[in-house]
């Protein structure tokens, strides 16, 4: 299977690229993303950018953040880009406290940020666990909890009010060999997910996930050559999603599309769950077929 990722992750193509949805959907909204500097947050924060929402995008490395908020505004955008660790409790304040100044509301938060690296579960070691829980889990876990202390502060919502909360998680129904780090750190925020999405419906906020399949970005690269062969068995559909295809599934519960739909997981890997191999770490012999 040949992609060519770049050419798909181009802000150019993501720009242009077909959607569904109406150039005003988020006018006057404000639209938090995190790691929005690469691969499907970068997508997300595009398509909110497109869709007429004051961004503001945060992730660790600030080269990316510039690049991404630099080809907003080029495009007419408004948009605050605030390196953030979302691990760090401090650091999750300060953005929120940043966004706050700069807009005065807050009214969707994507949690896109996050990684993994491929091995073999009985090699990890507690070191390169604890980094990849510490990151996909507590990393989104803080931001959940943030926005939902910011939204309570806020007051009472308003029926105009959107307060979503969309975390990007994995498919975790089946399992997902050479990730089980990252898959058990996402089944962690799926089922946080689904309890404070009652907890939190008294404050208007609905809190729901996007699990994506294989998904052609730039992550694809951290996979061995042996994992990369076998990636169109990933699905029925016999290729990978796009970043704009996952980004279409986060607004679509982001926006009033998704105003009755709170502690949903809504899958989006072209099947895969139902049909499909992903042996990220490359498929051990045990499992070849001659």
């Amino acid at each position: 299977m040949r992609l060519d990722i770049d050419a798909l992750n181009a802000p150019e193509a993501l720009w242009a690229a077909d959607t569904v949805y109406r150039a005003d959907l988020f006018r006057d909204r404000v639209a938090l993303v995190s790691g929005a500097g690469s691969g499907i947050g970068r997508a997300v924060a595009l398509l909110f950018a497109r869709l007429g929402a004051r961004l503001v995008i945060c992730g660790r490395t600030l080269e990316k953040l510039d690049a991404v908020a630099d080809f907003v505004r080029a495009k007419g955008g408004e948009v605050l880009a605030v390196p953030t660790n979302v691990r760090e409790p401090d650091q999750v304040e300060n953005l929120f406290a940043q966004a706050h100044a700069h807009y005065g509301r807050i009214d969707c938060v994507v949690n896109n940020a996050g990684g993994q690296f491929p091995q073999h579960a009985i090699d990890f070691t507690p070191k390169g666990w604890s980094a990849v829980i510490h990151n996909n889990l507590t990393g989104t876990w803080l931001m959940m909890q943030r926005a939902a202390r910011y939204w309570r502060d806020q007051g009472a919502a308003s029926a105009s009010m959107l307060r979503s909360i969309c975390n990007i998680v994995v498919v975790t129904e089946r399992g997902m060999p050479g990730v089980a780090h990252t898959v058990a750190a996402r089944a962690g925020i799926i089922g946080a997910s689904r309890t404070v999405a009652v907890e939190w419906a008294p404050l208007g906020i609905r809190v729901n996930c996007v699990a994506p399949g294989l998904t052609a970005t730039e992550g694809l690269r951290v996979y061995p050559p042996a994992a990369q062969k076998e990636f169109p068995l990933a699905n029925p559909m016999k290729r990978p999603g796009t970043p704009m295809e996952i980004a279409e599934a986060v607004v679509y519960l982001s926006a009033p599309s998704g105003s009755f739909i709170t502690g949903e997981v809504l899958t989006v890997d072209g099947g895969g769950r139902l049909w499909g191999e992903l042996w990220t770490a490359g498929r051990p012999e045990y499992y070849q077929f001659s």
